[in-house]
């Protein structure tokens, strides 16, 4: 695999990244997230370049689009029956954690969050921070979609997500 890297001088170079690289990105993933989402350019060093080329791959673009999908469906079964009825779980599912999702902030953001979706599925490139934003938006625990006193706004995450996959 070649990515485009910075060199010393500034200048964009291709580069080789090894599975070395790529296996690192996989282990520090959260914290090169964190940067991708930041704002810090994937061409600053191989594993950045790593970590964005996974971002961007279809496949997992795919796989977070479902996530924003199941989580839409989700909170509308959940709005609309106020006592759902228990399912029965499996061992294994019993294993998975869970987080209660905050139902009516995301029955107000469906639109807005089923347009993330669509833009993650597009036929075209999109910039890895965008991607970064949208994962972090469904994998932080503390954010607003899990948690009433989470720091951030719902509304200004997914308006910085929004603007990021469209540039």
């Amino acid at each position: 695999m070649h990515v485009l890297l910075d060199d010393d001088l500034g200048r964009l170079t291709v580069q080789r990244v090894s599975p070395w690289h790529r296996l690192l990105a996989r282990v520090l993933a959260a914290r090169l997230d964190l940067q991708l989402a930041s704002g810090t350019r994937p061409e600053a060093n191989a594993l950045l370049a790593a970590r964005a080329m996974f971002l961007t791959s279809a496949r997992y673009r795919r796989a977070l689009a479902t996530s924003l999908r199941r989580m839409l469906a989700a909170s509308a079964v959940q709005l609309a029956s106020p006592h759902p009825v228990a399912e029965a779980r499996s061992p294994r599912a019993a294993l998975k954690p869970h987080f209660p999702l905050r139902r009516d902030l995301i029955a107000g953001s469906a639109r807005e969050l089923s347009g993330l979706a669509s833009c993650l599925t597009a036929p075209r490139p999109v910039p890895a921070r965008g991607v970064a934003l949208v994962s972090q938006l469904l994998t932080d625990g503390c954010g607003p979609l899990y948690r009433a006193g989470a720091r951030e706004d719902l509304g200004g995450l997914i308006d910085r997500a929004s603007e990021a996959l469209a540039s």
